[in-house]
């Protein structure tokens, strides 16, 4: 081999190792990873699935109505964390009545069958300024919101944003919508 071959050859080994180490600093700096525990979020995310987290895309602004988030019940750290769906945001009107889910008097679809259990949303309310309202994609087996233990999410729990799913295998399933 020439000189020329085998500089060409360090330099991309050391793109390729400058890249990796890039990509594990921002891995484990901004993001972190969780376990999916339970069937609460299935159609979306199953049981066993890693999921990667941004940590901070919520820094200056909250999650938006849809966006699936990683969080602590009642700031427990000592539990697992939650992943469920944000069905509301501040200052939005939550109510369940016969099985829908309404959100400031309109029916909100994500996909839920017959919601049976309405919890503290079977009477009207309205979310305060830090406070979300959330949901598990499979909503007849979470516990989430409506339940009294957990409630609406209030932003200082929240841990992040749920960024893309690895397959129980470890392999890349996709990024989270």
């Amino acid at each position: 081999m020439n000189a020329y071959v085998i500089k060409e050859i360090c330099s991309w080994l050391l793109h390729i190792l400058v890249a990796v180490l890039t990509a594990l600093i921002l891995v484990f700096c901004v993001g972190m990873r969780t376990s999916v525990i339970g069937v609460s979020m299935e159609k979306t995310l199953y049981s066993g699935q890693q999921v990667l987290v941004n940590r901070f895309s919520y820094l200056f602004f909250g999650p938006d109505e849809g966006d699936i988030i990683v969080f602590t019940p009642n700031g427990n750290r000592n539990t697992h964390f939650y992943i469920k769906r944000v069905v509301a945001v501040p200052g939005d009107s939550v109510c369940i009545k016969d099985g829908k889910l309404y959100v400031n008097n309109t029916i909100v679809d994500y996909g839920y069958d017959k919601i049976m259990d309405a919890g503290i949303a079977e009477d009207a309310f309205t979310l305060e300024d830090d406070e979300y309202f959330v949901m598990g994609d499979n909503c007849n087996n979470s516990e989430d919101s409506r339940s009294g233990n957990i409630g609406p999410v209030s932003r200082e729990m929240i841990e992040g944003r749920a960024w893309f799913a690895l397959g129980n295998d470890m392999s890349f399933s996709g990024f989270i919508k």
